[in-house]
């Protein structure tokens, strides 16, 4: 982890050469759901072989652009795709673009992605907002020496999606009529999807929906003292007694079609930022 500070740096130098203002919040948008950065009044984009020790995004639906202006009155910097462990990249390189935000001086990290629904009272386009989650994927971005400048040896996990952040954006929900849940989120490495055996297992121990992303991104969030608010769009069904093929296309679509609903509950908590 010792080199992190410094690409850090490099890459927040980069930034700030083209883009000067101050960020409230990030944005990582998840598959099929990028079009939020319509929203936001652009003032500067990169690509992000442009941004140094930035990967390339190779994700189906993934534009691999970070974004820079304001959204709603918020000076923000959203991630138009994000990078996952199956692309065969190390988590601790996956993860360097929360650490920018954070040097860039957000204090509020948004997270979303597309994911498979095994809660049996959820259906295909609902969103979930996230309050805790399982790390199943076998890795951590925090394994190694660790660097003071970028965060404590042991961060605290004891609430790593803010409650107040969750209330809020249920009740953004509520307020225009979205069908918005609460639950778990697992995280597996991918990129196969589960077996029916798997998806009993993942029920059995507490999650409502599983995906490959966002688990790592929000354990370095939570080392690096950001707030953090998490969204999950329900793309499939995952009910080992009524398991059908996954359809990748398919899968994209409904993320795309219930992308609205994630861009005003976003909007609605990062409105309150602005009041703030």
């Amino acid at each position: 982890m010792l080199e992190l500070f410094d690409q850090m740096t490099e890459a927040v130098t980069a930034i700030q050469a083209r883009w000067e203002r101050v960020p409230r919040a990030g944005i990582i948008l998840g598959t099929g759901l990028g079009s939020l950065v319509r929203e936001i009044q652009v003032e500067a984009e990169f690509e992000y072989e442009e941004i140094p020790h930035f990967l390339q995004a190779t994700a189906v639906s993934h534009q691999g652009r970070l974004i820079c202006g304001t959204l709603h009155g918020l000076p923000v910097v959203a991630m138009e795709g994000r990078f996952h462990m199956y692309e065969g990249y190390a988590l601790k390189q996956i993860t360097l673009p929360v650490r920018v935000m954070k040097a860039l001086g957000a204090d509020l990290l948004v997270v979303s992605n597309a994911c498979g629904g095994m809660n049996p009272q959820f259906r295909e386009g609902d969103v979930m907002v996230i309050e805790d989650h399982i790390n199943l994927m076998g890795d951590n971005p925090l394994i190694g020496i660790n660097d003071d400048r970028l965060g404590p040896r042991f961060p605290d996990m004891s609430q790593p999606y803010q409650a107040n952040l969750i209330q809020r954006a249920l009740a953004v929900a509520r307020r225009e009529d979205i069908v918005a849940h609460q639950g778990v989120f697992v995280a597996v490495s991918g990129p196969n999807l589960e077996t029916r055996a798997e998806y009993r297992f993942l029920r059995n121990i507490g999650a409502d929906v599983v995906g490959m992303s966002t688990v790592p991104e929000v354990i370095v969030a939570a080392h690096c003292g950001l707030r953090v608010v998490g969204f999950s769009i329900i793309t499939d069904m995952c009910l080992p007694d009524a398991l059908e093929p996954a359809n990748v296309q398919q899968i994209i679509a409904t993320a795309e079609a219930a992308e609205p609903k994630l861009r005003t509950l976003v909007c609605g908590v990062l409105a309150a930022e602005t009041d703030g």
